[in-house]
């Protein structure tokens, strides 16, 4: 008895292409249908990549010192303790008035006094600390005691400073022109190659530098009693250098719309 084969059947299968991985159904003969492989899409495929720009900027600063500070001492040694207080208060009275004909306030005046023995004598000293912000007044009322007073009135040399926040109000003003120099060589560049430049993605201060009185090359100025009013204040002079980084968005050029 010789075995009847088994009749032969056949299957067809559409590979499905990953470039039509969207379809969901493979067909078959007979008309079924099979489920199609679908790979996930990756993220970054499909979307286009940000185009940036990415520029730095430097910006130095400086500020004048804003104040100074300027003493004056007048003393006097007597036997007698009155004839020394009246020695030194009619002097004091004198600088005092000559300093308010000049427009200088009360409150940025301050007075002390010294009195003490010296042997057989009685020795008072007095010291008036006068702060001015305007310069030129403050040489001209030096120049006009030194004319009408004696030797035994002693005018120190100008100490020149800063209010107190100023420093900081240099820091971010070196940074914000920092940052606008970056802005404009990005809209220089943008420009230049028919883009439009767009918002920042990124501004990072890179590096801080500050430092006080400049001659040549950053180097510290030294001063010396024989030093003029300019060269103190320039000694006084406060530096201030900022170094950013930003990243720009770039937008294709607008087109205009015909009317």
């Amino acid at each position: 008895m010789s075995l009847q084969q088994a009749p032969q059947s056949r299957v067809f299968v559409e590979l499905v292409p990953w470039a039509e991985r969207g379809r969901e159904n493979s067909l078959v003969s007979g008309g079924e249908t099979l489920p199609a492989l679908r790979r996930p899409l990756p993220s970054a495929q499909g979307q286009s990549a940000p185009r940036e720009v990415h520029v730095s900027g430097a910006a130095e600063v400086s500020a004048s010192p804003d104040r100074a500070q300027l003493a004056v001492r007048v003393s006097s040694t007597k036997e007698a303790a009155a004839e020394a207080k009246r020695s030194v208060g009619r002097r004091l009275d004198y600088i005092t008035q000559s300093l308010q004909q000049q427009g200088v306030q009360a409150e940025n005046v301050t007075v002390t006094k010294d009195f003490r023995r010296v042997e057989n004598a009685y020795h008072l000293e007095a010291e008036v600390c006068v702060t001015f912000t305007e310069f030129g007044k403050m040489q001209n009322i030096c120049n006009f005691l030194v004319e009408k007073l004696d030797s035994s009135v002693v005018i120190s040399q100008p100490q020149f400073y800063h209010t107190p926040g100023s420093v900081e109000n240099l820091r971010r003003q070196a940074c914000l022109v920092a940052v606008e120099n970056a802005w404009r060589k990005a809209q220089e560049v943008c420009n230049l190659v028919g883009q439009t430049l767009g918002k920042p993605l990124l501004i990072k201060e890179e590096e801080t530098k500050e430092w006080e009185g400049q001659i040549d090359d950053h180097q510290p100025s030294r001063l010396s009693s024989s030093s003029t009013v300019q060269e103190k204040i320039k000694c006084a002079t406060i530096y201030a250098a900022s170094k950013v980084f930003i990243t720009f968005e770039v937008k294709g050029k607008e087109k205009k719309k015909k009317l």
